[in-house]
């Protein structure tokens, strides 16, 4: 099973970061596959938005503040079956640089 990790660094205050799946391999899904998203931040104030083929599967919706690489099943926010692009943001709603550790693994059907 692929997996596409990273780490949104410094998400500015009250700001929405790029993409971060922007460029990476599974980025654009050519064909239907069950995709599972983990996510945990630095401290609590972090939200995530994930939309994939144009759907939004979680909209603004809170993340784990565990301050560490995501553990499954810990720290798994939803699991899901698309096609198209996913884009997914963290969006930091306190007053200071905040950080997230991410994971999004796909499976092809």
């Amino acid at each position: 099973m692929p997996r596409m990790t990273g780490q949104a660094v410094n998400v500015a205050a009250n700001t929405v970061s790029a993409n971060q799946l922007a460029g990476l391999l599974y980025e654009f899904l050519d064909r239907r596959a069950k995709v599972l998203l983990s996510a945990a931040s630095s401290a609590v104030g972090l939200n995530v938005t994930w939309l994939i083929g144009g759907v939004a599967v979680l909209q603004d919706t809170p993340v784990s503040q565990a301050n560490r690489f995501p553990i499954l099943p810990d720290d798994i926010l939803t699991s899901e079956i698309g096609v198209g692009r996913m884009i997914l943001t963290f969006r930091n709603t306190t007053g200071g640089a905040l950080t997230v550790n991410w994971a999004v693994d796909v499976a092809f059907r």
